[in-house]
C-alpha cells in the first residue's frame, strides 16, 4: 500500500498544487546557465554572419557519425526516464549507461574530426571559415563534458543499487528525481544544441 503510494506521488508530480509546491531553485539555475548559453552560441553566429565569411566549413566525415551517436543518447536518456519512473531497473541502468558512454563516444569522435582537419592543413589561424567550426563544436564538447560530470553521478548509483529494494529506495528519494530530471533536461538540450550547429555546418560546407 505504502509503496504504490509513493510510486504514485512519484509518477505523478505534477498532481501537486501549482501554488503550493516548492520552487527548485536548481532549475532555475540551470534555466539561466542554458540562457546564457544561447546567447554565447547565438554571439558566435552573428560574429560569423557579421564578418561575411567566406569560403566553404570543412565538415569532417565522422562528425556525421557523431551526429548519429548523440541523438541516439539522447533516445536511450528518455528510455532511461521511462524505465526509471516504472521501475525496470534493469532496463534503466542499461540506458542510462548507453547514454553515458554515447556521451564519452561523442567527444571522441569530435576530436578525431578535428585531427582529421589539421592533418589536412586546416587551422583555425589560416582559415576563418574552418575557425567558426573549431570554436562551435569546442564550446559544444565543454558543455557535453558538463552533462556526462552530472551524468555520471546517475549512472555511477544505477550500478551501485543492483538490487531492486536498494534501487527502489534511490529512485523514490526527491533529490535523485530532480538530479535526474535536470541532467536529462540540460542533455536533451545540448543535443538540440549540436543538431542545430550541425545543419549549420552542412548548408555552410
Amino acid at each position: 500500500m505504502m509503496f504504490g503510494l509513493e510510486n504514485s506521488i512519484k509518477m505523478h508530480p505534477e498532481s501537486e498544487n501549482y501554488f503550493t509546491k516548492r520552487r527548485e531553485p536548481f532549475r532555475f539555475m540551470l534555466n539561466l546557465g542554458l540562457i546564457g548559453s544561447i546567447l554565447l552560441f547565438g554571439l558566435v553566429f552573428f560574429v560569423f554572419f557579421a564578418r561575411n565569411t567566406h569560403g566553404k566549413i570543412p565538415v569532417p566525415q565522422v562528425f556525421h557519425v557523431s551526429t548519429i551517436v548523440m541523438i541516439a543518447s539522447s533516445i536511450a536518456l528518455i528510455l532511461a526516464n521511462n524505465y526509471f519512473f516504472k521501475e525496470d531497473f534493469k532496463k534503466y541502468r542499461i540506458t542510462i549507461s548507453f547514454t553515458f558512454i554515447a556521451g564519452i563516444l561523442f567527444i571522441i569522435l569530435q576530436l578525431v574530426g578535428w585531427n582529421e582537419l589539421i592533418s589536412k592543413g586546416i587551422l583555425l589561424k589560416n582559415n576563418m571559415a574552418a575557425a567558426f567550426l573549431y570554436i562551435l563544436s569546442g564550446l559544444h564538447i565543454f558543455h557535453i563534458l558538463i552533462g556526462i560530470l552530472v551524468l555520471w553521478v546517475s549512472f555511477k548509483s544505477a550500478l551501485q543499487n543492483p538490487k531492486y529494494v536498494d534501487a527502489f529506495i534511490y529512485s523514490v528519494n526527491p533529490p535523485n528525481i530532480l538530479r535526474l530530471k535536470l541532467v536529462s533536461y540540460y542533455w536533451h538540450f545540448v543535443d538540440l544544441l549540436w543538431l542545430v550547429i550541425y545543419v549549420f555546418f552542412i548548408i555552410k560546407s
